[in-house]
C-alpha cells in the first residue's frame, strides 16, 4: 500500500529549486493539503498543512492568500519568525495567518491581486468574478455576458483568471452555458477563453481550459482536457501547443524560461470521460512538471504516489525554505508585526529574556543537554533568575538526572518559597530517586501553596497508591478531572459518587477514560457494582467492546455515539470505581475476572506438548514504537530453550521483525489480534506471557496467567505497591531494568518459573 503522502522526483528537481532560489506551493483540494516543495542541501523537503479544500492561491509581495472550501485565508511573510520554526535557523520565510474572510461555499477557484492590492477571485458556483468586503460574503464585479443571473448552480464552470498590467484581464470557463451545470454536456470541447475588458471571446472549442496567464508579453493557457500547455494568439484565438504532459494540466506559474505546471491523474468518472487526454494517455500522473518553454521540453518533475491524486494550483514562492504556519501553531502567540512608526518606539529586547528564549528553543527542539548548558550559562550571569532555574530543573528531569534536578529545585524553592510548580517538580525529582516520603512532602507543600493545583494532587495520589494507602490515594486521584485537557462526560445525568440511596433500581453507565491499560485493570470492579444496581452498561472504544461484553455483570456495551441519551440514571468514570466502592488492599479483587469471550473466534494454538509462551515488546497493543527496555532480539535469544513454542502477540510488525520471527520459528498472531478480546482469547491458550508495561500485561493478569513483565526502574504505582508484591496480579513476575542485560534477567526468571512448575 502506498504511503499516505509520498512522492518521487527526478534528481534535478530539488537542484532546480536551489538554483532558482525558490520553492513551490501546491494546493490539493482532493487531499485537503497545502504542500510546500522545498530544497534543503539539494534534497527535496516536503511540508504539508491540512485545510479544508484548498484551491486558489495568489501572491503579492509579502501577502499570500489561499482560497479554501468557504473562506479566504490571508497570510503575511515574517522572515524573522522563520528562524524559530523547527528545525531552528533553517527557514528564510514564514507565512503567518493574519485573517480569514468567510465567503460561504462558493467554490473559489483562481485569484489575483491588482496593483492597488485589491484581491479578485473566481466565484465558480455563481459564475462571476468577485472582490471582498468585510460587510459581505463577496461582492460580484463581473460575469460573462451569457450568464443572465446569479445563483449557486455553476452554470459555466468559470475557473481561470489571468492578471495583466495589474488588473484582471482574462478568464477561462468550461462552457458558455446559462443553465445549472450546463457545461458538463460538452466538457470535452466546450471551453472558452475571454477578455473581460470588452467581453471578447478570444478562443472557443477548448478542452477544459484552466490557468490562463500573461507572461513575457504572451497569453498562455493550460488545455487540461488535452494535458497540454499552449500559447494563444490574442487576435485569432489560435493555440500553439508547447508541450503535452501525462496528466490533467491545472495550475501554472513561470520563472525565467521555465513553466511550473501542476498535473492531476484524472479519475475515470463521468466528469472526465471522453477527454483527449484520457484517450491519449493511459498512465496518467499527479505531480509538478518543470518545462523549458524555449526548448519546449520537460526538464524536471515530481510525481505523487500516495493519497495526493489531484492538484489545483501551483505558486512560486521567492524563498528557498519557507514555512506556512497552521492557525493553531504556538508561534503565532509570540510573533508580532507593527507599523514602522510604532517600531521606532519599541524598546530594545532584554538580554536575559533573549537568553531564556534561546534556551527554550533548544528544549523545544529536543536538544535537552544543550538547554541545560544554556540555562547554566544564564544563571552564571543572573543567579537569582527563577525562570532559568526552573527550566534547568525540568531539563534535568527529562534527562533523568534526578540528583541534579533536586539541587536545581531546592535552590529554586529556597529563592522563591511560594513557587508551587517548583515544589511539585522537586517532588518528581525525589520520586525519581525513589525517596517517596520527600516526594510526598514536596507535593504537599505545592498543594499548601495552591490548594487547587490539580497536577500536584494527582502526583501525590500516585505516591499514596504506591504506599498502599488506597483510601487517600483514590480520593486524591479524583483531581485528575481538573487537570488541563481532562473533561468529564458531557451529559445531563449526574456523576455517581456513592450517594444514590436506592441504587438497586438505577441504571449506571461506566465509561472508560484515556488509557486502555487502566480500563482493563479496573474492569475487575464491574461485577461489584453490577451486584448493587439494576443494570450496568459500559461505554468504551471499539477495541474494548467485546472485552467488556465478557465481564460478569455487564448488561450492555456501547460505543460513545450509540449511548441512548435517556438510557441511564447516572454515570461514573472507570477509574473512579475504586474510590466509590471503597477498595483497599484488604478487599481488592485478585481473582481471574476476564470472563467468557463467546463472540470471539481465534485460531487454536497447537504446541505438540511444549509450553506455549506469548511475546510482546512494545508499549501498547496497537503501538509500533520500540520499547527502550525490551527488544525482539532479547526475546529471540530465548528460543534455544527446549520444549517451548513461542508466539508473537505483537501488532503492526515491521518487515524486519517478520523476518526475524520466521527465522527463529516464532509464530506471529498479528492477524488474529483485532481487539483486546481477541488478544485475551489467544492468551487464554498460553502458559505464560512475557511483555512490558502494556495492555497485554493487564489482560494476562486478568486471566490469571503467569506474566513476566519487564519494567522501568521508574514504573508507576501499580507495579510496586507497599512491600513490592503485586496484589493486582498475584501470578505476575516483575523484571526491573538494571545493569544486568535484560535478556539475561528474563532467561533467569523464566528458568526459575519453569523449575517450580
Amino acid at each position: 500500500m502506498a504511503e499516505e503522502f509520498s512522492s518521487q522526483h527526478t534528481q534535478n528537481f530539488p537542484q532546480f529549486l536551489s538554483q532558482m532560489g525558490i520553492s513551490i506551493l501546491v494546493t490539493t483540494y482532493q487531499a485537503g493539503k497545502l504542500i510546500s516543495l522545498r530544497a534543503q542541501d539539494d534534497v527535496l523537503n516536503t511540508h504539508f498543512v491540512s485545510m479544508e479544500k484548498p484551491m486558489g492561491v495568489a501572491l503579492q509581495g509579502s501577502h499570500l492568500v489561499v482560497g479554501t472550501g468557504a473562506e479566504v485565508i490571508h497570510y503575511y511573510n515574517m522572515p524573522d519568525v522563520g528562524s524559530k520554526v523547527l528545525p531552528a535557523n533553517t527557514h528564510d520565510a514564514c507565512y503567518l495567518p493574519r485573517s480569514t474572510h468567510i465567503t460561504g461555499d462558493i467554490d473559489i477557484h483562481e485569484m489575483g491581486f491588482t496593483d492597488d492590492k485589491e484581491l479578485w477571485l473566481l466565484n465558480t458556483k455563481m459564475s462571476c468574478l468577485c472582490t471582498l468586503d468585510p460587510e459581505y460574503s463577496v461582492v460580484p464585479r463581473w460575469k460573462p455576458p451569457f450568464i443572465t443571473g446569479y445563483d449557486l448552480t455553476d452554470r459555466c464552470h468559470l475557473n481561470g483568471l489571468a492578471m495583466r498590467d495589474g488588473e484582471p484581464r482574462y478568464v477561462t470557463a468550461l462552457g458558455t452555458t446559462d443553465t445549472a451545470g450546463g457545461w458538463r454536456k460538452d466538457k470535452a470541447a466546450g471551453g472558452m477563453l475571454m477578455d473581460i475588458t470588452d467581453n471578447r471571446m478570444i478562443a472557443q472549442g477548448l478542452s477544459m481550459p484552466h490557468s490562463p496567464r500573461w507572461y513575457q508579453d504572451q497569453l498562455w493557457v493550460l488545455e487540461s482536457g488535452a494535458g497540454s500547455l499552449a500559447t494563444v494568439d490574442e487576435k485569432t484565438g489560435e493555440l500553439t501547443t508547447i508541450v503535452e504532459l501525462p496528466g490533467f494540466t491545472r495550475g501554472l506559474d513561470f520563472i525565467d524560461r521555465y513553466a511550473i505546471i501542476g498535473l492531476s491523474q484524472v479519475r475515470e468518472t463521468a466528469v472526465f470521460a471522453g477527454l483527449p487526454l484520457t484517450e491519449r494517455c493511459d498512465d496518467r500522473q499527479c505531480g509538478v512538471y518543470i518545462v523549458d518553454i524555449v526548448e519546449k521540453q520537460v526538464v524536471a518533475f515530481l510525481v505523487f504516489s500516495g493519497e495526493v491524486q489531484e492538484i489545483f494550483a501551483v505558486q512560486i514562492l521567492p524563498a528557498r525554505m519557507p514555512a506556512v504556519l497552521d492557525i493553531t501553531d504556538p508561534l503565532l502567540r509570540g510573533s508580532y508585526a507593527l507599523p514602522d512608526a510604532a517600531l521606532k518606539e519599541v524598546s530594545q529586547p532584554d538580554e536575559t529574556q533573549q537568553d531564556l528564549a534561546a534556551a527554550g528553543l533548544l528544549y523545544q527542539e529536543g536538544k535537552i543537554a544543550e538547554s541545560v548548558v544554556a540555562c547554566m550559562n544564564l544563571l552564571k550571569k543572573s543567579p537569582t533568575n527563577t525562570e532559568a532555574r526552573f527550566r534547568l530543573g525540568i531539563a534535568h528531569l527529562d534527562l533523568r538526572q534526578w540528583q541534579q534536578a533536586v539541587a536545581a529545585f531546592e535552590q529554586l524553592t529556597e529563592d522563591d518559597p511560594n513557587h508551587a510548580e517548583g515544589h511539585n517538580s522537586l517532588g518528581l525529582a525525589y520520586n525519581g530517586l525513589k525517596n517517596w516520603q520527600q516526594a510526598k512532602a514536596s507535593f504537599d507543600k505545592a498543594i499548601e501553596i495552591d490548594q487547587q493545583y490539580a497536577v500536584a494532587q494527582v502526583n501525590r495520589a500516585m505516591i499514596l497508591l504506591r504506599e498502599g494507602d488506597f483510601t487517600a490515594g483514590w480520593q486524591a486521584l479524583e483531581w485528575r478531572w481538573k487537570m488541563p485537557g481532562n473533561k468529564p462526560l458531557n451529559c445531563k445525568q449526574p456523576q455517581w459518587t456513592g450517594e444514590l440511596a436506592e441504587l438497586a433500581d438505577k441504571i449506571i453507565l461506566v465509561h472508560t477514560e484515556q488509557d486502555e491499560k487502566e480500563a482493563i485493570q479496573f474492569a475487575r470492579f464491574l461485577p461489584m457494582l453490577a451486584g448493587q444496581c439494576k443494570q450496568l452498561i459500559v461505554m468504551c472504544a471499539e477495541p474494548l467492546r467485546l472485552f467488556f461484553k465478557g465481564i460478569e455483570g455487564v448488561d450492555a456495551v456501547y460505543l460513545p455515539p450509540q449511548v441512548p441519551e435517556a438510557g441511564f440514571d447516572a454515570y461514573i468514570p472507570m477509574m473512579s470505581l475504586a474510590n466509590v466502592l471503597g477498595i483497599t488492599l484488604e478487599n481488592l479483587p485478585m481473582d481471574k475476572y476476564i470472563g467468557q469471550l463467546a463472540e470471539v473466534v481465534v485460531a487454536t494454538l497447537e504446541s505438540g506438548g511444549s509450553l506455549k509462551i506469548g511475546l510482546a515488546w512494545t508499549p501498547q497493543l496497537k503501538d509500533a514504537k520500540e520499547s527502550p527496555l525490551l527488544s525482539l532480539a532479547d526475546l529471540v535469544s530465548l528460543t534455544d530453550l527446549p520444549e517451548i513454542a513461542f508466539y508473537s502477540l505483537q501488532n503492526q510488525l515491521t518487515a524486519e521483525e517478520t523476518t526475524l520471527l520466521e527465522d527463529n520459528k516464532i509464530i506471529s498472531l498479528d492477524a488474529e489480534i483485532v481487539s483486546v478480546a481477541h488478544a485475551a482469547a489467544l492468551i487464554e491458550q498460553l502458559d505464560m506471557v512475557i511483555t512490558i508495561d502494556n495492555g497485554l500485561a493487564h489482560v494476562s493478569g486478568g486471566l490469571g496467567k503467569p506474566v513476566l513483565t519487564v519494567l522501568d526502574d521508574q514504573a508507576d504505582w501499580r507495579w510496586g505497591i507497599a512491600t513490592g508484591d503485586n496484589p493486582w496480579y498475584p501470578a505476575m513476575i516483575s523484571c526491573y531494568a538494571s545493569e544486568q542485560p535484560m535478556a539475561m534477567q528474563i532467561r533467569a526468571a523464566l528458568e526459575a518459573w519453569m523449575a517450580k512448575r
